[in-house]
């Protein structure tokens, strides 16, 4: 599974970017599990209706909601990155092996 994820057209993305990739997954993968906790505490608070645990879900929900922005900021960050990626790879193939359409083909030349 590692590395053959993010290949393209035959070649595999720089090591530097696939790590960068696995790390940022990881850290999403981090923080929807501690979200899983949050939710849970919440619910079980919700569920005792005991007002010091209520009161405590304030500062809980607010935590969740930060831990969601990161996860989208995280998503955001991997989807410019795997872009950045593609274009770079897509420029450094040679002479105009890639069409426009992103497909592989051939550029002909003609002679005069």
């Amino acid at each position: 599974m590692e590395g053959d994820i993010f290949s393209g057209n035959g070649s595999q993305l720089d090591g530097k970017v696939a790590q960068a990739f696995q790390k940022g997954f990881v850290q999403v993968e981090n923080i929807l599990d501690q979200n899983r906790l949050l939710i849970n505490e919440i619910d079980q608070n919700h569920e005792s209706k005991v007002p010091d645990n209520l009161t405590r879900n304030v500062g809980l929900i607010r935590e969740l909601n930060n831990n969601i922005r990161r996860v989208v900021d995280l998503y955001a960050d991997l989807s410019s990155s795997f872009a950045q990626s593609r274009r770079a790879s897509s420029e450094g193939e040679s002479d105009g092996t890639t069409k426009s359409d992103g497909k592989g083909g051939q550029k002909r030349i003609r002679s005069g």
